[in-house]
């Protein structure tokens, strides 16, 4: 006899409570986990013992081995210190390290953990540069020839001149401020076929905030897809510094993490020679000398060279002191006021929504991505994914704002 349409309801209804039951066993269920693989996952995570205390009362019992968390709670302090829920569960902590060659010089960096944030961050840019080489490759784009045309040992000022005359980044077309003079490095970087992204989160997360003291920025060379990434968490000051280092790395055509400042003194060569061609870039020494004022007011020389370079003072320092005005202390001293003066933190978020995108993924990717979304040549899912949206219609509004729609 053929079951009714009833009992085979009620079989459903059964299945269905089984299955509900199964799950919360499960959830319910102890996990036996590491105490090592807690307390690393803490340490990467970088999130504050006391806080994670006040969310998880019991870790304290769980790194002792007193009791084990649930299946639920695992998941939960899975996500609170963005681990992979499968990491938690090996015999013993895996080893990371960052995917690019790391040049980062200060402090200890080198054996510290790198963070969760930083970690997505270079993932995230490496899909979006993989995505954009595809797209250039599939638009008969051809090699760009200043990516890789330094080497190491090539002259710093005939370089620096290189990159200026190719950017279009003479003394003269420089705008009023440092901070528009940062602007229009980045807009002629970008018309140049450079991938130019600075954001201070991962991605659209405005609750994950990068850390500049982790790392400034990184340059992932490639002749079809160039790209730098700057930390937005560092000061205005720094971000000019960083970008024009980073596109020192591109024309050596060597991928890089770095962490160098405007008088940080990098021992690792490529780093080094980095650093000299971004200071030559923004401040030519010849031009400064014949402008610098030897034994006068630091405070007046230095307002008046950064109104003629349009670069933050702490670049001006930097060059006052390689031009020989400055002993290293002077330099030193001279530079921690002015880290002082100006405030060494950026601005919180907020403004415009669609143009703080195109900042934070680039003009250059962000047309090319959204475009080639609407044309229906890229899935709305995977383009999601790489922008960070959820809706159709945000997705649509970014278009129009970028002019294609």
């Amino acid at each position: 006899m053929m079951p009714s349409r009833y009992s085979y309801t009620v079989v459903r209804v059964g299945q269905a409570a089984r299955i509900g039951r199964d799950m919360a066993r499960t959830a319910t269920a102890r996990v036996e986990v590491r105490p090592a693989l807690l307390r690393w996952a803490r340490e990467r995570a970088r999130v504050e013992p006391a806080d994670l205390a006040r969310r998880f009362p019991r870790l304290a019992e769980w790194e002792s081995e007193e009791v084990c968390p649930t299946r639920k709670q695992l998941e939960r302090f899975a996500k609170a210190t963005r681990t992979p829920l499968d990491y938690l569960l090996l015999s013993e902590p895996p080893v990371e390290r960052v995917p690019i060659p790391d040049f980062r010089t200060g402090g200890n960096r080198r054996n510290d953990l790198p963070s969760p944030d930083l970690l997505d961050t270079v993932q995230l840019c490496r899909q979006r540069q993989e995505w954009y080489r595809e797209f250039a490759r599939s638009q008969g784009n051809q090699p760009l020839s200043f990516v890789g045309s330094a080497k190491l040992n090539s002259d710093i000022e005939a370089t620096a001149a290189a990159i200026r005359t190719a950017l279009g980044f003479d003394l003269e077309d420089r705008r009023k401020t440092s901070t528009d003079a940062l602007r229009r490095l980045i807009q002629q970087a970008d018309a140049l076929g450079i991938l130019v992204m600075v954001s201070g989160v991962v991605g659209n997360n405005n609750y994950r905030r990068l850390n500049a003291d982790e790392f400034r920025g990184f340059a992932l060379a490639d002749d079809l897809a160039p790209l730098v990434f700057i930390n937005g968490a560092d000061s205005k000051a720094a971000q000019m510094f960083t970008l024009a280092h980073e596109l020192a790395h591109l024309w050596l055509g060597r991928t890089a993490l770095s962490d160098v400042g405007p008088i940080t003194a990098p021992t690792h060569d490529v780093e080094r020679w980095c650093s000299q061609v971004a200071a030559e870039l923004l401040v030519p020494l010849a031009v400064l000398r014949a402008e610098y004022e030897p034994g006068g007011d630091l405070r007046r020389g230095l307002n008046r060279l950064t109104r003629r370079f349009k670069v933050s003072t702490l670049v001006i320092l930097r060059r006052i002191h390689d031009a020989h005005g400055l002993t290293r202390d002077q330099l030193w001293e001279a530079y921690q006021h002015e880290l002082q003066r100006l405030g060494v933190k950026p601005r919180g978020g907020g403004g415009n929504f669609y143009l703080t995108q195109s900042a934070r993924m680039g003009k250059r990717f962000a047309r090319a991505l959204v475009a080639s979304t609407l044309e229906g040549q890229t899935l709305h899912r995977d383009a999601f994914r790489l922008l960070g949206f959820s809706k159709p219609a945000t997705l649509r509004e970014f278009g129009h704002r970028l002019g294609l729609i």
